[in-house]
């Protein structure tokens, strides 16, 4: 590991008062298990821009 990635994994094993191994256990578990996020919505694509067009016929009927 880099020195500033295990400097902070030091730290964070001593204030949750667990072995380094464990933060890092936690840590692949957590990135491993996490949901994928929805497609559109944090893929970068600017929604605020095009607002009028994305919103074009919204509530008409």
């Amino acid at each position: 590991l880099p020195d500033e990635l295990k400097a902070a994994v030091a730290r964070t094993a001593r204030r949750r008062g667990c072995s380094e191994a464990e933060v890092i256990r936690q840590a692949i578990a957590a990135g491993v298990d996490a949901p994928r996020p929805r497609p559109g919505f944090l893929d970068g694509e600017p929604f605020a821009e095009r607002a009028d067009e994305l919103l074009h016929g919204f509530g008409e009927r």
